[in-house]
């Protein structure tokens, strides 16, 4: 069907970007081109990636192309009962837990928070906030500093320490906090990635002095060994194969 036939022309036009989008895959497309393959002008298209980026459906890479954000991908996972994140998830959690005898979170963004999708606790037990349903600002936890770091270079109201974290957790392929989302509490974060677009992060959570200079590396390792065999297709821990 042509756009000129559809009731609305402007829905059908924003669904045609998220067709070219995921045939574009992880790295995306940037304006001209996307302008180009769906026919259209540029202004016109930017006009509607932002209403699709305001909603999460469209995020930008690092060179400032445009790909399927994290809402396109989760609807599309809502459409099969068996791809909800934390069923998916969870036994990888479980292994992580006991390899690492630490408590593990599962995360997803939700505008500027963290939402808590579940938690797998240690035998020794680590008191902390956090509990699924519960929500923290993103850029102040290891779970959203690691979704955040792939996204945009700039996260609009991170605060300097903030964004020097991202900003780290960007080049060292995962996040870490200290004592900076709960007293005496540090989380090693990684992203979890559908098509290299990020869906969702977990993280390692320990005593702060455990949490020794070495050991943000240390756990960011074992999580990278112990995770992957556990997900779905699909699925992966970002910088993994």
């Amino acid at each position: 069907m042509e756009a000129q036939d559809s009731p609305l022309p402007a829905v059908d036009k924003a669904l045609r970007a998220l067709e070219v989008l995921s045939d574009a895959g992880p790295a995306g497309l940037q304006l001209g081109a996307l302008a180009e393959t769906l026919g259209l002008h540029k202004p016109s298209v930017h006009r509607t990636l932002a209403a699709l980026a305001h909603r999460g459906y469209v995020d930008r890479t690092g060179d400032g192309a445009y790909r399927l954000g994290a809402a396109a991908l989760a609807l599309g996972a809502t459409w099969a009962p068996a791809e909800h994140l934390p069923a998916l998830v969870h036994p990888a959690l479980v292994a992580l837990c006991e390899a690492s005898d630490e408590l593990v979170h599962l995360g997803v963004l939700v505008g500027a928070d963290v939402l808590y999708l579940d938690k797998v606790e240690p035998e020794r037990p680590v008191r902390v906030w956090s509990a699924v349903g519960r929500r923290r600002p993103a850029a102040r936890t290891a779970l959203g500093r690691a979704l955040l770091a792939l996204g945009p270079s700039s996260v609009p109201d991170a605060s300097p320490a903030d964004a020097a974290a991202i900003a780290r957790a960007r080049e060292a392929g995962y996040a870490v906090e200290r004592e900076e989302n709960e007293p005496g509490i540090a989380c090693v974060g990684l992203a979890l990635v559908r098509a290299g677009a990020p869906v969702g992060a977990l993280s390692v959570t320990v005593p702060a002095e455990r949490m020794s200079a070495e050991r943000p590396a240390e756990l960011a390792g074992l999580a990278r060994a112990v995770v992957p065999p556990l997900l779905p297709p699909g699925l992966a821990l970002a910088g993994t194969p």
